[in-house]
């Protein structure tokens, strides 16, 4: 039960990061339409104070802030396609018309109840105006619910055919018509519900506010411990996107999710403070700062001997975490060989969260340095006090090398370069780099070549053969693949010789860190099996 349990929830993590990582790209599109449009900047910037660059900015802020108000549509679709095993473009388009049949089917039974408030007293009615049909205000997890049905009808009932004058009703036709009386039933249901369940969502949000800074710490430390599992987006994507994160009220509209609070408040010259959410998106001082810290801690404590190749692996690695924010390839690098410090690590995280809320910065750093500047330099000192975040970044990076430092030399911990034997460091030659440039231009012209095809061979074997292999997927670092024995899964080939940062198993799940090259070693993999891009 307890691998069936785990299974489901990584299936559902793996559907959750297809919407969640779109909505980063509509964030930093809002921070540069606040920086074409921010009085403060432009008085620095003459140039910018034209109808073009100002209009454009306005255009850009206001097109993509309804993104953040529709998000329950998005997850609907996102989930019902991630979470679908074929047939995913039909997924996506029968959870559309679902989600439209649930709200319309939702607005006519209050309707008929007598329960619908008017329009002008909507404001803390618990309704609200979806997509024009006005209903219970479930938010994002009206769109999570929706997408987890629609899927589950859609996997049950996608093959279903029938014969002679009925056959145009199977298949995907078929699985909109049992959605219908569940999607109907649905609505009437959660009319009675969701009020109970929407009560107990804002007084567990109260019991986080009213935690403080523990609450804090533990949603920090939390973030990361989860890593191992990929179950670490299901710890922040309430607190950013749903009313976990709070609620506020920006320009006349109602915003909940400390990430969707910011993207409005920037978004907003009238707003001159930005809000103090239960959460905020404040992960980036272990990103930008303290594994870097790391990092130079693993460098120095490695043998002289190996500082050379230890240093060709940890700076990639520590340049990616520290401007992209991604990083799983440093964390890997000591997880398993060291699990004290990535416990350290977990525990750093959440209290940089707590030392940037005692100091009232505002300041987001999610997804790496460019993100930064992004977000939160055009503000000004004002809004987001980001000079704050760059001092306590500079702290946390001290810590973590010292603290790391200490850790590896007092209890002789494996880190990188200092492993027995020493065998996994390799350090590629100009014959090499000349030959993986080589591959990258033939890649990116379409070419397909032997060398891509040697690597999907290898991490074919050692995921125990193509018949072993049941599904491939990938998030943003990680090959997510499901396989029908683990015990079949070669961890030493899939290390050592298609370059992994890590590999995890569980149940029948396998997951196969690759950092930002993810995308390519699946395309790769997915040519090699012979599966279409979609199937």
């Amino acid at each position: 039960m307890k691998d069936k349990v785990l299974d489901a929830m990584q299936k559902f993590s793996r559907a959750m990061f297809f919407p969640v990582l779109i909505l980063p790209i509509a964030g930093i599109l809002i921070a540069i339409g606040n920086v074409l449009t921010n009085a403060r900047l432009i008085e620095l910037l003459p140039f910018l104070n034209n109808p073009v660059t100002m209009g454009f900015g306005s255009i850009l802020s206001a097109s993509l802030l309804p993104v953040l108000t529709n998000l329950g549509v998005i997850f609907c679709v996102g989930i019902a396609i991630g979470l679908a095993r074929k047939k995913k473009a039909e997924a996506g388009f029968t959870a559309l018309l679902g989600y439209l049949v649930f709200l319309y089917a939702m607005n006519k039974f209050l309707q008929l109840q007598n329960h619908l408030v008017a329009p002008d007293k909507l404001q803390g009615s618990g309704q609200a105006m979806v997509l024009g049909v006005q209903v219970l205000d479930m938010g994002v997890f009206l769109g999570i619910i929706l997408g987890i049905i629609v899927a589950l009808v859609h996997n049950k009932f996608i093959d279903t055919e029938f014969n002679n004058a009925f056959q145009i009703y199977g298949g995907a036709r078929f699985v909109f018509i049992v959605l219908i009386p569940i999607l109907v039933i649905s609505a009437i249901i959660c009319s009675y519900v969701w009020p109970v369940v929407q009560s107990g969502i804002d007084h567990l949000g109260l019991i986080i506010k009213s935690s403080g800074n523990f609450g804090i710490f533990l949603y920090g430390m939390l973030e990361r411990l989860l890593i191992p599992t990929g179950l670490h987006h299901l710890v922040y994507t309430p607190f950013l996107y749903t009313s976990l994160g709070g609620s506020v009220d920006v320009a006349g509209h109602l915003y909940e999710g400390a990430r969707n609070i910011y993207f409005a408040e920037i978004a907003d010259p009238a707003v001159k403070v930005l809000s103090r959410s239960v959460i905020w998106d404040a992960r980036g001082i272990s990103k930008m700062f303290g594994l870097i810290g790391a990092c130079l801690a693993m460098y120095h404590m490695a043998p002289a001997e190996n500082k050379r190749k230890v240093k060709t692996i940890l700076i990639p690695a520590a340049v990616t975490s520290f401007i992209a924010g991604v990083t799983e390839p440093i964390e890997f690098s000591f997880m398993f060989v060291a699990p004290m410090l990535f416990v350290v690590h977990a525990v750093l995280s959440g209290l940089s969260m707590v030392t940037l809320n005692v100091l009232g910065s505002r300041a987001i750093g999610p997804n790496g340095f460019i993100d930064f500047l992004l977000y939160n330099v055009p503000l000004g000192f004002e809004k987001t006090r980001w000079p704050i975040y760059i001092l306590v970044g500079l702290i946390y990076f001290v810590l973590y090398y010292v603290i790391f430092r200490f850790l590896i030399s007092k209890f002789n911990l494996q880190t990188i370069g200092r492993e027995q034997g020493n065998s996994e460091i390799k350090l590629y030659d100009k014959k090499d780099y000349i030959e993986k440039k080589e591959q990258e231009k033939a890649s990116q012209a379409g070419i397909k070549t032997s060398a891509d095809d040697d690597v999907s061979a290898t991490i074919v074997e050692g995921l125990g053969g193509e018949d072993n292999i049941v599904s491939v997927s990938n998030c943003y670092t990680r090959l997510r693949l499901v396989v029908k024995d683990t015990n079949k899964v070669n961890d030493e080939i899939l290390m050592n010789k298609t370059d992994a940062k890590g590999v995890m198993k569980k149940g029948n799940n396998v997951q196969v860190v690759y950092g930002l090259t993810v995308t390519k070693v699946r395309e790769n993999l997915d040519r090699y099996l012979g599966k279409e891009e979609e199937e």
